[in-house]
């Protein structure tokens, strides 16, 4: 009788050891509870980020004359960015193996369901989590050319360009495209959200042209208390935008989030460092501006560096990315509105380019997630993130170029002179934010 009971015991155990295991690696086909509720939590961060995080960082940012219209815009690209991923976007950048393109096995998200699994999560949430990133990147760009751009061009271009730059970049570094099968490091998304949205925001504010009065009349952001709170939204969504992107419940995510925290503070003390030295005060517009940049550049290394590295990727952003931002303005005279090149797209740049570096198991690598298949040293990983970084920024400023200059000559993508003056929101929108009397 006790033996019996013993082999019972015994025969219990191994079925229990045998399920967690079986729940524990990340390419059974069988669910994990535990990584599903974290991705469904990261989910709605990283949608947090976008509505209201985005909406209100950049509605602050604007003259009040166009608060809404920044709004609206932010709004307006969510919605069309979730249709399209439903019909095309998530089965180009994620069915199949091509070097290029997705195989489009799962348009209109054709076999799709409850009980379909990627990895150990159910396909539903992963694609859900993979949407929030296609909702945020185009949403970034409009920060290039805010203030002076039609509505109806915002969208076109936004639909376009997801289509044609955001899903084929996705497929190349996330959905076993030529550079993910390089080995290019990329945690959460210095290249395939940050290059690509700063890009195509620099070839936008150059093509739409500067504000009427640029250079010549103070344009200060009309509520810097809205910019603010839309700042810390946009810190505690990117917990899920990072950490989120480890799509498991585990240190690596817990990591990431720490790295992320420690490079968003190192960037927002370094920013406001610098501006208190060079004049005289520190702002608020300063410390969100080095938060932001501290986040940006920290992405695409998030998931193979240690906290020492993530100290100096945030001081170097908030240093680089501070002087990237005064040289676009006053030097070259670009009129990048709301710094999303010199922010974003350097931020996106100096991440990808350092995590080649800080990805190297004898500078703080913490979870065997060093360097690329096939790679062995930090020189021949930075090969692998110059090409990167080189070949979607082209491919970026080429495409965008090229829907810039069809939008223009079909609808055209600038309001008038007088309508600018009027300002956005009563002009497109018959709406305003705030009573202009």
């Amino acid at each position: 009788m006790r033996l019996s009971k013993r082999l019972f015991l015994r025969s219990t155990l191994a079925a229990i050891l045998a399920v967690s295991s079986a729940c524990a690696c990340a390419d059974t086909g069988v669910v994990n509870g535990a990584n599903t509720a974290w991705v469904l939590t990261a989910t709605a961060l990283v949608l947090f980020m976008t509505l209201p995080g985005l909406a209100l960082f950049y509605a602050g940012l604007v003259r009040s004359k166009n608060v809404l219209s920044v709004m609206m815009q932010c709004f307006a690209i969510a919605c069309v960015s979730s249709v399209l991923w439903f019909v095309v976007g998530y089965s180009a950048a994620f069915s199949g193996v091509g070097a290029w393109l997705g195989n489009f096995d799962k348009i209109l998200l054709a076999g799709v369901g409850a009980n379909s699994v990627v990895g150990n999560l159910p396909e539903p949430v992963f694609l859900m989590f993979q949407m929030t990133f296609a909702i945020i990147t185009p949403a970034l760009v409009i920060g290039g050319f805010a203030e002076r751009i039609r509505f109806s061009a915002v969208l076109w271009f936004s639909a376009l360009w997801l289509l044609l730059v955001y899903v084929p970049v996705t497929h190349w570094v996330w959905g076993g495209g030529w550079l993910g099968q390089l080995g290019l490091l990329d945690f959460a998304g210095g290249t395939v959200v940050h290059i690509t949205a700063g890009a195509a925001a620099l070839v936008g504010a150059i093509m739409v042209g500067p504000r009427r009065g640029f250079s010549e009349t103070a344009m200060p952001p009309h509520n810097m208390t809205m910019t603010v709170t839309g700042a810390g939204m946009l810190w505690v969504g990117w917990y899920g935008f990072n950490a989120g992107s480890a799509l498991a419940a585990d240190g690596n995510a817990g990591m990431a989030m720490l790295v992320t925290h420690l490079s968003a503070c190192a960037g927002a003390f370094t920013w406001l460092c610098i501006e208190w030295y060079t004049f005289g005060k520190p702002s608020a517009l300063g410390v969100v501006t080095g938060l932001v940049a501290g986040l940006g550049t920290i992405t695409p290394a998030s998931g193979y560096v240690g906290p020492a590295g993530a100290l100096v990727i945030g001081v170097s952003a908030g240093f680089i990315c501070f002087f990237a931002t005064l040289g676009l303005k006053r030097k070259l005279k670009i009129d990048d509105s709301l710094d999303v090149f010199p922010v974003h797209g350097v931020g996106g740049i100096l991440g990808t380019f350092m995590a080649g570096i800080f990805a190297s198991p004898h500078l703080g690598v913490f979870s065997g997630r060093g360097f690329g298949a096939g790679i062995d040293s930090i020189a021949g990983q930075l090969k692998i993130q110059l090409l990167g970084i080189g070949s979607i920024f082209l491919y970026t400023v080429f495409i965008s170029f090229v829907l810039y200059k069809l939008i223009d000559m079909v609808i055209g993508l600038r309001v008038s002179a007088d309508e600018e003056t009027e300002g956005l929101d009563i002009v497109q929108h018959n709406e305003v934010g705030y009573d202009l009397r």
